[in-house]
């Protein structure tokens, strides 16, 4: 009985933890790319509906698969 605990808890802490990853990688990359853009258009200012709209589309691509790598997270926990 205490060993499915434990095989429980230790799934448990995974999900938790690769969640936390996903989560943590896509604020960095959301981050990098907010940086790069504000730098670019302080570069070239006429450039800047262009490299605005590049950087939400970007950004929309990493929240999906951050998103994805969390439901894949909680899938494995209750499964």
């Amino acid at each position: 009985m205490l060993g499915l605990l434990a095989e429980l808890a230790i799934a448990a802490f995974g999900a938790s933890l690769g969640a936390a990853l996903a989560a943590i990688g896509a604020g960095i990359g959301i981050g990098k790319i907010g940086a790069s853009a504000m730098e670019a258009i302080a570069r070239q200012p006429e450039a800047a509906g262009d490299i605005r709209s590049n950087m939400i589309v970007i950004a929309a691509l990493i929240e999906g698969v951050a998103f994805f790598a969390i439901i894949v997270c909680v899938l494995a926990l209750f499964i």
